[in-house]
């Protein structure tokens, strides 16, 4: 499959085949995953593999229940990481004239999912397919002490991959019209979209954003934010 094709027809997989993914294959992916952009090409994102099926269990819990995390054969959780610079800053003696905020994070957010990305398409052109998990910034007192995360690392989102199950169908989400996303020299605020697919959107976007799972978001990012900053 060209890379348009693929691009075009790629859909999430929530389940997964039991065959194992060859160690070869992995590594082509994440040869993959370190060539994309990065911000000043400084690499601030780390990834986690997640090997320990105890931690897979819990982070189906802790993810908003979803059981299909225990079962992925790759679980891998892309972190925004300031903390290997200012590591290394320190072990190498060297100063610096303000600790990581905001803007930093959010650069580093970039960093990690933009190579999310290219796991997830160098994946699929492996055969393998995936599924974005973004409850992974909910639930911070549980995934800081789980993953043993320090305070200049934050969970951007993480990637369950394997296989398709045999005669496994992929059904095609569809999308909101390019007319309805694309902007020219400026952001214009328009009226609601007349595509029967946008009102939709909306209708499901307000029930998401009422449910419980959206304000545990908030708060926790919230939180990792004031990790982040405090200075203490």
């Amino acid at each position: 499959m060209n890379t348009m094709e693929l691009l075009l027809t790629r859909q999430s997989l929530r389940s997964y085949d039991d065959k194992p993914i060859q160690d070869d294959v992995k590594r082509a992916v994440l040869e993959a995953m370190v060539r994309g952009p990065s911000a000043g090409a400084l690499t601030l994102y780390s990834v986690l593999e997640v090997q320990d099926q105890t931690i897979k269990d819990q982070l189906a819990e802790s993810c908003d229940h979803q059981p299909f995390i225990a079962k992925a054969p790759w679980v891998l959780i892309f972190l925004a990481d300031y903390q290997r610079m200012v590591d290394g800053w320190e072990s190498l003696g060297l100063q610096r004239n303000r600790n990581p905020g905001m803007g930093d994070m959010l650069l580093a957010v970039d960093d990690a999912l933009i190579a999310a990305q290219n796991a997830v398409v160098a994946a699929e052109a492996q055969g393998l397919g995936s599924c974005y998990i973004g409850d992974i910034m909910e639930n911070i007192e549980t995934h800081v002490q789980l993953l043993n995360l320090p305070k200049y690392v934050f969970p951007a989102a993480m990637l369950c991959i394997g296989y398709p199950k045999p005669g496994a169908s992929r059904s095609m989400v569809p999308r909101l019209p390019i007319e309805d996303l694309l902007h020219q020299d400026g952001y214009q605020q328009r009226p609601v979209s007349s595509d029967a697919f946008a009102e939709k959107q909306l209708k499901r976007g307000l029930e998401k954003f009422n449910m419980g799972f959206s304000s545990e978001m908030e708060r926790s990012v919230q939180a990792w934010m004031k990790r982040w900053m405090d200075q203490q």
